[in-house]
C-alpha cells in the first residue's frame, strides 16, 4: 500500500480520504446553513415550487433535486434547499478519489480527491450553493468515471453507464454534452475501431431517451430555452476584450490559482510525453478539457460569460494535475497541497466574514437609490431583514385598508424576483408574479399562468431594491397603474451599518395587463 507524504505514512490513503470527506461535509453543512440564498439559488428554489420537465433557462434537475432533498418543499430552509450540493459534493469527491486511484494508484487518488476539495468552484459553488452546475458535476463525473474505466477495461456496460450518466448530466446543464462531444472527437482521432461497436450507439440512444424532457418540453414552447441559450453565447458581436480578462481572472480564481497552475504544468508535461499516464485517458482528458475551456473564453470576448461555466472542464485536469504531483519529492508535494487547501481556506474566511460584517467596504455609494450597489456579496445578505421589516409594513397597510391581504409582490425582472418572493411573499403566503418581458422574468411568466395572472383595478405591491435598483415610476411610467406611491424605505442593515435599502411601492389600481412578449 502506497503511503501518502503528507502524513508520514501513519495513515494510509483511504483513511485519510474519509477524513477528508467528514471535514469537508461538515463545513460545507454550516456554510449552507448559515449563508442566505443568492439571487440565482432562490430563482431555483422556484423550480422546485413549480416544477416542470423543464424551464425557460435550464432543464429540470436542479428543481427535482431541491425537491428530492427538501421533501417537495417540506422543509424549505435554507440548508435543506443547499442539502443535495452538500451531499453530491461529497460524492464527488469519493468520486474523484477513483478517478485518481484508476488512472494510477491510492495515493495519486487521494491527491485527486485534495485538489478536487481545494477547488473553490467545486467546495462552494457546487458544494454549498444550489445550482444546475451541482447535479451537473455529480453525472459529469460519474460518466468520466466510466470512460476512463472503459479506456482501460473496454466494458461495454461502462460505456452504457456513461451514455446514462451524460443524459442526465444534460437534464442538469445543457453543457453535460460537451462530455459526449469531447469523447467523440477523441474516438475520431484516436480510436476509431471504437465506431464498430454497436454499444457505443446504444449508449448515445440512452443519453437522447434521457433528454425527451427537454425537448418535448421546447417542443411544446416554441424551442425557447434553445433560443435563449443560443443568443447568450457566440462567437459573433462586437468585441469586448475586458470581458476576456475578466473571464480568465474568474476561471484563475473560481478553479484555485494553484490548480490551475498545476494543471498548467501537467497539460505541458503531457504534450512533452513526461506524464506517466495511460495514453489514452490522457488524450480524452485534452481532447474534452481543453477545447471547451477554450469555446468559453472565446465567447467571452463578444458575449458577456460566467467562470463557473467551464468548472466541469476544469475538474477533467485535476486528476492529470494529482499524476504530475507523483513526479514532485514528497516535501515539494506536501507544500503543494497545503498552499491549494490554503487558498480555498483564506477564500471562505474572507468571503464568509465580508458577507456578514462587510468589512472590506466593497461598496462607495452615498446616494439611497444606488446604496450597495457595487457590493457582490449582498446577493447572499439582508434578505431576511427585508422579509421581516416588511410584514410589519405589510400589516400595518392591510389594517389600515390600503392593501389587501392577498395583493400579491410584482417585479420587473427574474432577480431580485426571486428573492423577494422567498424571502418576504412566501412567509406572508402571498403571490409572486413577474410583471415584464418574457427576456425580464424568464420562468415567471409560466408562474403568472399558475397562479392565475393578474386582474384590472387589483393593486399590487412592488420591491426596489438599491442593490438592483429598478424603480416601478420609471418602468411602468403610470401607464399601467392609476397610480404608484412610495410609502416606505426598509433600511438593511450589516454590522451596525446600513448597507442597502428597499423601496417599498404600492401600485394602485393595475390598468393594463402584460401579455406574453414575442422573444
Amino acid at each position: 500500500m502506497t503511503h501518502i507524504g503528507m502524513d508520514s505514512g501513519i495513515r494510509k490513503p483511504n483513511q485519510q480520504l474519509v477524513l477528508l470527506l467528514v471535514v469537508s461535509a461538515m463545513i460545507r453543512t454550516l456554510l449552507a446553513g448559515w449563508i442566505e440564498l443568492g439571487t440565482d439559488e432562490a430563482y431555483y428554489w422556484t423550480f422546485a415550487k413549480y416544477p416542470d420537465w423543464s424551464h425557460f433557462d435550464h432543464p429540470g434537475m436542479v428543481g427535482w433535486v431541491i425537491q428530492l432533498f427538501s421533501l417537495n418543499l417540506l422543509f424549505e430552509s435554507e440548508f435543506f434547499m443547499r442539502l443535495a450540493s452538500v451531499v453530491f459534493m461529497t460524492l464527488n469527491t469519493w468520486i474523484m478519489y477513483h478517478i485518481g486511484k484508476e488512472l494510477k494508484d491510492e495515493t495519486t487518488g487521494l491527491w485527486t480527491a485534495l485538489l478536487y476539495t481545494a477547488s473553490i468552484y467545486a467546495f462552494v459553488v457546487t458544494g454549498v450553493f444550489i445550482l444546475p452546475d451541482t447535479p451537473l458535476n455529480l453525472f459529469w463525473l460519474l460518466a468520466f468515471l466510466m470512460f476512463i474505466k472503459y479506456l482501460k477495461q473496454g466494458q461495454n456496460k461502462q460505456l452504457l453507464l456513461a451514455g446514462l450518466f451524460i443524459g442526465l448530466s444534460i437534464l442538469s446543464k445543457y453543457t453535460g454534452a460537451l462530455l459526449w462531444a469531447g469523447f467523440l472527437l477523441y474516438v475520431f482521432f484516436f480510436d476509431r475501431r471504437q465506431f464498430r461497436n454497436s454499444y457505443l450507439y446504444l449508449a448515445l440512444l440512452i443519453t437522447a431517451l434521457c433528454c425527451l424532457p427537454v425537448i418535448v418540453w421546447n417542443i411544446q414552447n416554441d424551442f425557447i430555452s434553445f433560443r435563449f441559450h443560443g443568443d447568450r453565447v457566440g462567437f459573433f458581436g462586437p468585441l469586448h476584450p475586458a470581458g476576456f480578462f475578466t473571464e480568465i481572472a474568474g476561471e484563475f480564481l473560481y478553479n484555485n490559482p494553484v490548480n490551475v497552475i498545476l494543471a498548467i504544468m501537467a497539460i505541458t508535461a503531457a504534450f512533452r510525453k513526461k506524464l506517466p499516464i495511460d495514453l489514452g485517458c490522457q488524450r480524452l482528458i485534452l481532447i474534452t478539457a481543453l477545447p471547451f475551456i477554450s469555446l468559453f473564453l472565446l465567447f467571452s470576448l463578444t458575449h458577456p460569460t460566467l467562470p463557473h461555466w467551464s468548472g466541469p472542464a476544469y475538474t477533467m485536469l485535476i486528476p492529470m494535475s494529482a499524476v504530475w504531483m507523483g513526479t514532485f519529492e514528497p516535501p515539494k508535494a506536501k507544500r503543494t497541497l497545503t498552499a491549494a487547501l490554503g487558498v480555498l481556506v483564506l477564500v471562505i474566511v474572507l468571503g464568509v466574514a465580508e458577507i456578514k460584517t462587510g468589512f472590506i467596504a466593497l461598496d462607495h455609494h452615498t446616494v439611497a437609490s444606488e446604496l450597495g450597489k457595487d457590493d457582490l456579496t449582498l446577493d447572499v445578505y439582508g434578505w431576511r431583514q427585508a422579509g421581516e421589516k416588511f410584514a410589519d409594513i405589510y400589516r400595518q397597510e392591510v389594517a389600515k385598508g390600503n392593501m389587501q391581504p392577498d395583493d400579491a409582490i410584482i417585479g420587473h425582472k427574474w432577480f431580485p424576483t426571486a428573492s423577494f418572493h422567498y424571502y418576504v411573499a412566501r412567509p406572508l403566503g402571498i403571490n409572486m408574479l413577474g410583471y415584464g418581458s418574457l427576456q425580464d422574468i424568464h420562468k415567471y411568466m409560466w408562474i403568472n399562468d399558475i397562479e392565475g395572472g393578474f386582474e384590472k383595478g387589483r393593486n399590487y405591491w412592488y420591491l426596489a431594491d438599491s442593490h438592483f435598483m429598478l424603480d416601478p415610476e420609471e418602468i411602468y411610467k403610470y401607464t399601467n397603474f392609476l397610480n404608484i406611491k412610495k410609502i416606505a424605505t426598509i433600511p438593511i442593515e450589516r454590522n451596525g451599518k446600513t448597507v442597502r435599502n428597499i423601496f417599498v411601492y404600492e401600485c394602485e389600481s393595475l390598468v393594463y395587463i402584460p401579455r406574453l412578449h414575442e422573444y
